[in-house]
Parts: structure tokens; sequence; C-alpha cells
């Protein structure tokens, strides 16, 4: 018996990177796992190598999640965690940004864990439980340089995520945002993590001298997301290796 058994949990954008490596420690702990991902491709070839069910979903559309959430409501009956993992990035001086991309990192960084939990949080108050694991990251608790606008986005979610714990604390529902510092993930190359010299000073900064990997961060998401955390609520978990401590 694993400590997320028979718990029925959505994880975004989970087709690669942190996002399968949470779906698969979900699975692996018991839970039913509803795999969402803006490549439905992705998304259910993780469903299926865990399990699961795939849905494609675009976080940053209001009627995609609505949608998502009364499928999974539709067809198991209820909703005991939701995992916000979507994010996307492009690095580079704030000074040289192109504004369009601000508008694609705030809509998919912030404005996708709005969406989610806009369908998502009415359920789990009616139900009287549930748990939010919102993934943020370092950037937003010390900032990040060439990541100004991400940094802003997920000091939001952040700040989001201790709003929505006091507002949902009377309905039992939990909320909390884990922050990753940089990880070994296809997103992190895309950003410049495939420069040698990069990976080389992030590792020597690192007090466990290494990148997380996804399994890093799934175990904490697993934690929170289970009953064994039903009375931690608002908290910021930095996963980091110790490269930020607070």
């Amino acid at each position: 018996m694993g400590k997320l058994t028979d718990k029925i949990t959505i994880v975004t954008g989970a087709g690669q990177g942190i996002g399968r490596g949470i779906a698969e420690k979900l699975a692996a702990e018991g839970a039913t796992v509803v795999v969402t991902d803006v490549n439905e491709v992705t998304a259910k070839e993780t469903a299926e190598a865990i399990g699961g069910a795939g849905i494609r979903t675009d976080v940053t559309s209001r009627e995609s999640t609505a949608a998502m959430v009364e499928q999974v409501t539709n067809r198991f009956g209820r909703i005991d965690a939701l995992v916000n993992n979507a994010g996307w990035d492009k690095a580079g001086p704030f000074v040289d940004s192109d504004p369009a991309d601000w508008d694609r990192v705030v809509q998919i960084n912030l404005y996708g864990v709005l969406n989610t939990c806009k369908a998502v949080l009415p359920v789990l108050a009616e139900q009287g439980h549930g748990s939010v694991v919102n993934i943020a990251s370092d950037a937003g608790r010390v900032g990040s340089s060439g990541e100004a606008v991400y940094s802003a986005a997920k000091g939001g979610v952040i700040a989001f995520t201790k709003s929505i714990a006091r507002e949902m604390a009377r309905s039992q529902v939990n909320a909390n945002a884990v922050c990753p510092g940089p990880a070994d993930t296809a997103l992190f190359a895309s950003i410049g993590g495939d420069d040698p010299k990069l990976r080389e000073a992030l590792t020597k900064a690192i007090p466990f001298r290494r990148l997380a990997q996804p399994s890093d961060l799934a175990g904490v998401v697993a934690f929170l997301a289970s009953d064994e955390a039903a009375y931690v609520t608002g908290q910021t978990v930095s996963v980091s290796g110790g490269l930020t401590m607070s």
C-alpha cells in the first residue's frame, strides 16, 4: 500500500521532465494519475507507461482546463490532488527581452495555475478534502539572472499558493508550493543548461554537487499530496540540493 493508494491526482505538464517524474512517483505510490500536457502524444505516452489517463490540456486556456476537470470528475467522481507543474521559460537579460515572451511566460507559469485552480478548488471544497501542490521555483524566492519575468511569475505562484491555503483551510483543503533549483531537464537545457560551463558553475555552487533529477522533486510532491501532509499548508519547500537555504 502506497501513501497515495486510490487517490485521484491530476498532474499538469506531465508529458516529460519533472512532470513525468512526478506522475511516475505518484503512480508508484498507488495513485490514479491523470496526465495532462499541451502535447497530447507525450501525455498519452506517460499515461500508458504508468497506467493512468492522458488528456491534452492547454493550461493557458480556461476552457481547456475546465473541460479537463469536468472529464476527470465525470470519470472518477472526485479529485484528491492537483499538481500544477506545467511551465515554460526563455532565458536572457530582461532589457533585451521580447514582451511577447513575457505574455507566454506569465500565461503558462502563473495563469496556468490560476486556471486549473479555478476549476479544481470548487470540487475540493465541495468534497471537504484535497491537496494542491504548485511547482514554483527558487527563482521566485531569490531571483535568477536571465529569468526576470519567469521569477516574477513563479513569485506570484508562491504568493497565490499561500493565499488559497488561507481561503481553503475551512474546507480542509491544503495548498503548498515546491521550489526546484536547477534540474537536469529538457527545459533547463533549452534555456542554456546545455552549456558545459554553465552546468559546471552551477554544479560547483550546489552543496550536493549535482543538478536535481525529477525523482528528487517527486518524493516531496508525493508527500505533500498525501494524507501524511494533511496539517501542512501554505508552505514553500525548496528542493535545490542546498543551493538556496531559508
